[in-house]
């Protein structure tokens, strides 16, 4: 690995996580080689009626997101408010999840800043900020999984898979110790494990990854 990339995963585990630990070394499967598409898996589907359902409707967003060819980039952006983003070819882990949640209506900059304007104190200080910044609360996992517990239904953690359902946020502690971001889709493995769809270094894609580390969040949120 060039020792770029190297620095650029080191500083993404510091923007998104606030821990300074590289994410995605040698020997990792997730390659752009292995990417998948909506187009690429076979369908299982769990609702009788995708689209009339939230979390069908979730699902489906976060798919679409995998057709783009998003570079992974921590970069600090300055972006408008509300309704603001980074660049559409780069992103972050939790930028998966922004993007999915506002093809619904559900702005999570707006979201997270007005619960974090309210509530300062109730979420995580480790970045050492005395005031929100639209600009990157919404895009650190521990600032979502907070504002996910509080305002949605904060789900069991299991080895199960079947307790993973279309629509679900999942969070993990990365073997590392970043936190890390993803989306259950209506994509399964042959077993039946329900397939991830998340940016951990290769953009937007889709994967078999839900027990790959220690989950530490599983969450539903919708409008």
């Amino acid at each position: 690995m060039k020792k770029a990339t190297i620095i650029t995963l080191i500083t993404a585990a510091a923007l998104v996580a606030g821990v300074y630990v590289v994410v995605n070394l040698p020997g990792d499967r997730y390659i752009p080689e292995k990417w998948e598409t909506e187009q690429e898996t076979s369908t299982k589907t769990t609702h009788e009626t995708p689209g009339k359902d939230f979390a069908a409707r979730l699902s489906t967003a976060a798919l679409e997101l995998t057709k783009d060819r998003v570079i992974y980039d921590p970069t600090y952006f300055r972006i408008p408010y509300p309704g603001g983003d980074v660049p559409a070819n780069k992103g972050v882990c939790t930028d998966v999840v922004i993007r999915a949640y506002r093809k619904l209506g559900i702005d999570l900059q707006k979201e997270v800043h007005e619960d974090m304007k309210a509530n300062f104190a109730k979420y995580p200080k480790n970045w050492g900020l005395t005031r929100p910044d639209t600009n990157i609360d919404h895009r650190r996992v521990p600032n979502l999984m907070v504002f996910f517990a509080r305002h949605g239904s904060e789900l069991p953690i299991t080895q199960n898979a079947e307790d993973y359902l279309p629509g679900d946020i999942v969070c993990w502690r990365l073997d590392g110790g970043a936190t890390h971001i993803g989306i259950v889709v209506e994509r399964h493995t042959r077993s039946g494990r329900p397939k991830i769809v998340h940016n951990i270094g290769y953009g937007q894609n889709l994967a078999d990854c839900l027990f790959d580390w220690k989950i530490i969040g599983h969450y539903r949120y919708g409008k």
